[in-house]
């Protein structure tokens, strides 16, 4: 073995285990890899950043845009309400939720597809008396199973695309991806539809209309003039008996004191950490004189760097700052923006909404202090839950994770503006988005046109995705400002990072020193069982780490099995394709079983009944299908 095929190799496996540990973004795993590669003399430093010039990449994010104008101007919703049935069995009603979840996640991003219907997936859930995962899970696959059906369906495909595009072949259009994938998507959903729900382990987890009173804690704070100000614990805890609620700790000038003795006095500004129902714990609060905890104000300082950009008004709303440097278009579009909307009665009447935090959310990794959330957009956040279970640190400085339900208070339209602007998805039917039929038909007539410049050869998939995000800007479907807002930019770096570093295990041969050992020591020579041992390891690896990252590190080993096999390459590439859309297993294997963790009061371990007789049937039907469509 040669040095540089040991170095890009001890690369990948730190890699791997960096992934693994989850101490880091995969992004930032995926820089580290990079990086280290170009300080190894791996790959060259004027190729270091190459990849955010490969097609892919342009492709995806262009993807996200357009998914995000779908998503905006209501066309899933009305897709949803089209074709959902409402009065069926679970049987019917778990198939077609699964099924449109798939068909739209063949032209969208997943996450998208699912953050849209998982609210729908609820109402669906206690409409069929039936535990919330047992529609979650189905429909999280299913937006896994579609994605394997088209170019666009997922990050995954344009990576083995791109692949491909390194010999003296054009990459895989639009629709090869789809005698294939169709089949074995199809085969999923029924399978998930007669059989799979099923076995899906039920999971009870408390909605906002029935919240568990042990489920949630609350932060507040003693007000001026409020009839708890020198009340002893003891009496606080005497009105909160009264709706079964208990004060947990007290926090007293930033210091948390467990263990406060019970006669200890409470006074202005002592916020008490109290565990209860917060639909009755809101009168009780009141006759204490007890108000929700207010995040800190922030220095002067920062608010200064703040005020550059924008201007927060005492009631909660950013207001975009009007600069002399605007053009007259955008300060139209600031003043519109910086109207306050009416108050009416029902606008300030208080309300209580679970919300999932998205993978692209702003919130992630920040604390609800650090992010302003009462300040800036009005709203308290009463509780954090993670994974099904409560926590038990203060709310306001606990940092948050993707996939973490938020229990929030506010006004309805405060909320709807909270969740789009941070990236959270609503887990109670409410209505985000106020359906605009002309800019749904525009959204929709560019998406298409996009895809048929791409399916007819007309441009390559990068150009017409970029030409359909020009329409999307010029005919103002969404707002100018939330255009660069819909592309996961941590996605986007991933797939930029990696690619040069999968490039660099091609050329120094270690892809064909892997394939090499693995397929002379399994599949022996035999094709189809080395095809076989691909999409399984492919399977296996993207259960574990991100799908994108997954295709990127198997892509080039897939074309090294086909070369010391002598078979055709592109049956390999396909195996990969299927393999990394896979990840039925674990949580975090992808973004949606993170997503519905919480929702679904899941366990790391509930994912594989299901998921592992879903991925031999995923095998089964596709190998077949390879050797027919793509010979070896």
């Amino acid at each position: 073995m040669a040095l540089p095929q040991l170095l890009i190799l001890l690369v990948l496996v730190v890699t791997l285990l960096l992934f693994l540990s989850g101490r880091w973004r995969h992004d930032v795993v995926a820089l580290i890899a990079l990086l280290s590669s170009v300080g190894l003399g791996l790959v060259p430093p004027d190729q270091a950043f190459s990849g955010f010039s490969h097609p892919a990449v342009i492709t995806v994010a262009c993807i996200l845009i357009l998914s995000g104008a779908l998503q905006r101007t209501g066309v899933v919703d009305l897709l949803a309400q089209r074709l959902l049935p409402t009065r069926s069995g679970p049987t019917v009603t778990i198939g077609a939720l699964t099924a449109l979840g798939a068909l739209l996640s063949s032209f969208m991003n997943n996450v998208g597809a699912l953050a849209l219907l998982m609210p729908i997936a609820l109402q669906l859930a206690q409409r069929q008396s039936l535990p919330p995962g047992k529609l979650l899970m189905p429909l999280s696959l299913g937006t896994m199973l579609g994605g394997m059906t088209t170019l666009i369906g997922t990050p995954s495909n344009l990576i083995v695309s791109g692949f491909r595009t390194q010999g003296d072949h054009h990459g895989f259009s639009m629709f090869d991806f789809s005698p294939v994938g169709v089949a074995v998507a199809a085969g999923g959903v029924l399978f998930i539809t007669f059989v799979g729900w099923r076995i899906v382990p039920a999971r009870e987890r408390a909605g906002v209309d029935t919240f568990n009173t042990a489920a949630y804690l609350t932060e507040a704070r003693i007000g001026s003039d409020a009839r708890a100000d020198g009340m002893s614990l003891r009496e606080a805890q005497r009105h909160l008996d009264e709706i079964d609620a208990q004060i947990i700790s007290m926090v007293r000038n930033d210091i948390r004191l467990f263990t406060a003795h019970p006669a200890t006095r409470l006074r202005e500004r002592d916020i008490l950490l109290i565990e209860g129902d917060p639909k009755t714990l809101a009168s009780a609060m009141d006759s204490l004189g007890l108000v929700f905890s207010e995040e800190e104000q922030r220095p002067a300082s920062d608010s200064k760097k703040e005020n550059d950009t924008a201007l927060e008004t005492e009631s909660g709303h950013t207001e975009t700052k009007i600069t002399s440097s605007m053009t007259d278009q955008e300060k139209k579009e600031a003043r519109k923006d910086n109207k306050k909307p009416e108050r009416t009665a029902e606008t300030n009447e208080l309300e209580l909404f679970e919300l999932v935090i998205l993978p692209a959310s702003n919130l992630t990794g920040r604390t609800a202090r650090g992010a302003n959330i009462r300040s800036r957009y009005g709203v308290n956040l009463l509780a954090i839950s993670r994974q099904g279970s409560r926590i038990r640190s203060r709310v306001r400085s606990t940092a948050l994770r993707q996939g973490d339900v938020l229990l929030v208070q506010g006004p309805k339209d405060l909320i709807a503006s909270f969740a789009t602007s941070a990236g959270c998805a609503p887990l109670a039917a409410r209505e985000l988005r106020a359906p605009d039929r002309k800019k749904m038909l525009i959204a929709s007539a560019i998406m298409l046109l996009a895809i048929g410049l791409t399916t007819f050869n007309v441009l390559p998939a990068a150009v017409s995705f970029s030409v359909g995000v020009l329409l999307i800007m010029i005919t103002r479907v969404m707002p100018l400002r939330n255009v660069y807002g819909e592309v996961d930019w941590p996605v986007i770096v991933l797939l930029a990072a990696l690619l040069p570093v999968a490039k660099a295990m091609e050329d120094t041969g270690a892809a064909r020193l892997v394939a090499t050992f693995l397929f002379d020591m399994i599949a022996q020579g035999n094709g189809m069982i080395a095809l076989v041992v691909m999409m399984a390891a492919t399977m296996l690896m993207t259960d574990v780490i991100n799908n994108a990252a997954t295709a990127a590190i198997m892509s080039p080993v897939a074309v090294g099995a086909a070369n010391q096999l002598d078979a055709n390459p592109d049956a390999f590439l396909m195996a990969v394709a299927i393999g990394a859309s896979c990840a039925f297993l674990t949580p975090i294997g992808h973004q949606n079983n993170t997503l519905i963790l919480g929702p679904g009061g899941f366990r790391f371990s509930d994912y594989w009944p299901l998921g592992l007789p879903l991925e031999i049937l995923v095998i089964s039907l596709s190998i077949p299908m390879l050797l027919i469509v793509w010979p070896l």
